[in-house]
Order: C-alpha cells, then sequence, then structure tokens
C-alpha cells in the first residue's frame, strides 16, 4: 500500500491485491481468518497521508472473525473461537493499563507506531521475503491474520460476522466516547458532529446515556436521516452559521458536544457550540500538522472541557460484553450503519466512496 495518493482510488489504486506469506503464530498470537472487515476513516487517513504510518503494510483495524490456529502460551482462545478484535492491544500491567485506560496502553502503542505485533515480530513477507507492517496490530484487509491474544475478544454465537466487525472500532469508538468520556447527563441536549460510523454510533450512545435531546451535524443528506432513524432529535447540515444555530435552538448550546469529523475546524466549530460549563469531545484525528484555535480564556471564565477520547475511553474486554447485551436487547441496531457489502478486489473503490461522504461503513465479507 502507497501512503500519499490523493486518489480517486479505483484509477490510482494505492491498496494492491497480492499474496503473501504469513508465518505461524508465535508465543501469545492467534492466527484469524477475517470473515468481515470495515473500511473506516482511520485507514483512509493512512491512504491520503493525514495518519503516517510505516510502509509497506498490510491495511485494516476493523474485522472480526475466527481463530485458525493458537501460538504457545496462549489459554484463553482455541481454534474455533469467534473474535472481534481491537485496535488497541492491552497488556494490563502497565501504568495506563493499571488505572484503567487501555486505550492508551504503553507497549500496545508502541507496537502500533512501529507497525509490529507486541512481541516486536512481523509475520507478513513478500514475495522475495521482505517484510511487511501490521496495521494497528490487526491487518484486517486479507483473508487471514495473525494477531496478539492481546487485541482479540470473543463474541457470542448469535452475533453475526459483518455487525461484530463494526463492534472493533466504530461502535466502540462512538459509543464508547457518549458513555465514558462525554459525562452526559440524563435529559441533557447533546450534538454530534459528523455521522460516519463513529458519529452515528455516537448518537445511539448519547440516547443509551439517557440524553434528552440529540442534534445531529452533516451535510450529506442520507447520513442526518439515518442519524434520524438512529434516535437523534434533530439533524442539521451544519456550515458557517452553525454555531448560532445551535445555541440559538438549545437556550445556549448543547451541555455535551462529540466531534467525529476528524477536522480541526469543524472541532473548532463544535467547541465555540458548546454551552458554557459544558464538556466537548473530540474522537476524530485530524492530520498531525492541523493547529486548532479557540478563545483560551472560556476555558477558566466559562468552566469548559475539552477531552480526546480514542477507543472510546474504553477497556474493549469489558465494554465490549456491555455493548454485545444492548445490540441483543435491540437498543444499539448496528447492521443499520452498513451501507454497502464488498469483496477485497473492490476496497479501492469503496475508499473513494469513503472519500466522497456517500458511504457510512462498507464491510469487506471473506
Amino acid at each position: 500500500m502507497r501512503s500519499g495518493d490523493p486518489g480517486p482510488f479505483a484509477s490510482t489504486e494505492p491498496i494492491q491485491i497480492r499474496e503473501l506469506q504469513l508465518d505461524q503464530p508465535g508465543a501469545g498470537e492467534l492466527t484469524i481468518k477475517i470473515h468481515a472487515a470495515g473500511l473506516c476513516h482511520s485507514d483512509l487517513s493512512v491512504i491520503n497521508g493525514d495518519r503516517p504510518r510505516p510502509v509497506p503494510i498490510v491495511l485494516g483495524h476493523e474485522a472480526a472473525g475466527e481463530v485458525t490456529k493458537i501460538g504457545s502460551g496462549v489459554s484463553d482462545f482455541k481454534v474455533g473461537d469467534r473474535v472481534v478484535l481491537a485496535f488497541v492491544p492491552s497488556c494490563g500491567e502497565c501504568e495506563a493499563c493499571l488505572a484503567g485506560r487501555a486505550a492508551l496502553c504503553v507497549p500496545g502503542a508502541a507496537a502500533n507506531t512501529a507497525g509490529t505485533l507486541t512481541s516486536g515480530e512481523r509475520r507478513w513477507s513478500g514475495e522475495e521475503g521482505e517484510l511487511l507492517h501490521h496495521h494497528l496490530g490487526i491487518s484486517a484487509f486479507a483473508e487471514q491474520t495473525i494477531v496478539s491474544e492481546l487485541s482479540a475478544i470473543k463474541i457470542p454465537d448469535d452475533l453475526p460476522y459483518e455487525a461484530a466487525s463494526l463492534f472493533g472500532c466504530a461502535v466502540l469508538t462512538g459509543v464508547g466516547a457518549a458513555l465514558n468520556a462525554a459525562e452526559i447527563e440524563p435529559g441533557q441536549t447533546v450534538a454530534v458532529f459528523g455521522l460516519g460510523g463513529v458519529g452515528l454510533a455516537a448518537v445511539m450512545g448519547a440516547k443509551l446515556a439517557g440524553a434528552g435531546r440529540v442534534v445531529a451535524i452533516d451535510p450529506v443528506e442520507h447520513k442526518r436521516a439515518l442519524a434520524l432513524e438512529l434516535g437523534a432529535s434533530d439533524a442539521l447540515e451544519g456550515g458557517p452559521g452553525t454555531v448560532e444555530e445551535l445555541k440559538a435552538m438549545t437556550d445556549g448550546g448543547p451541555g455535551r458536544v462529540i466531534e467525529t469529523a476528524g477536522s480541526a475546524k469543524v472541532l473548532e466549530t463544535a467547541y465555540l457550540a458548546t454551552r458554557r460549563g459544558g464538556i466537548t469531545v473530540t474522537v476524530g484525528l485530524p492530520n498531525p500538522e492541523a493547529m486548532l484555535s479557540i478563545p483560551a480564556v472560556s476555558l477558566v471564565a466559562e468552566e469548559r472541557t475539552l477531552k480526546g477520547s480514542y477507543l472510546g475511553s474504553a477497556n474493549p474486554r469489558e465494554m465490549l460484553p456491555q455493548l454485545f447485551d444492548y445490540w441483543r436487547a435491540g437498543k444499539l441496531p448496528v447492521e443499520k450503519l452498513i451501507s454497502g457489502r464488498l469483496k477485497l478486489d473492490e476496497i479501492n473503490e469503496g475508499f473513494d466512496r469513503l472519500a466522497s461522504g456517500e458511504a457510512v461503513r462498507q464491510i469487506i465479507v471473506l
């Protein structure tokens, strides 16, 4: 895969379909047959260069599949287990993990940055023996992959693979931001900027948290319609007058605002729209060179809070079983986020649809 490609990807083909060698799983590792993998903006950010990663790389970080092999020392998994994969492997032993902040796992972050598994190894190789990098410990755009057992969480038998794949990123990130980071109070007004898979999951999360009113903002009409179907009270197109419009319709601004667009400009708008004493949560990942400009005095004079949330500020092993229960109870209809199903060789066209704003979540079915 090439990074820094502006597209259109159907023509430039930054992702190439090739046969690769996959080693046997090492100690504490699993071989996974991928059944479903989602196309996410975090993948797109690697392709277009907004999220630099070491290349060559086997991309993809949102997936579900079946354990086909286990490495030495693995005791919690067996061949045949159905799993969803989390894009931050959490060791459970570092300072961050012991503080309950699995998303900030120190060895997990180091491995993800280096493009390796937590063992420091790379299990992919090309025709001439060159090693390829792993993407966030998962590399889901493949028929099979090897992951650390720290990246895998078992899923119930009644949860289809296509729906299960979304729990690893879109659902965990969006719902987790609402339930864990936003501190939503019952009856409170919440606004969500950006209605991709993560943003729509945040809409559902806000309703689960007891929000009285949820305002969804996105320029794409069919995404706004879907947000209303998923529980939003109002849907706005957004634009230059969004701050004033939100403040007018909510008597001073929403008390909680979640930004998922991955744009510094949108984050600025989201912050300015938040009411005095409110909390603005961002889960988007802008280009590292993008800078945020907000009135510094407002943080103190208006007792504002601006916070980031990664992986839904969640411990996936603890939170995902709760989310599965919500799905089973009909409170998290994640299947509605799926806007298309693809074959692996249609992936570049899929990323064109994602980049244009047309798609919500496309699933590669294997």
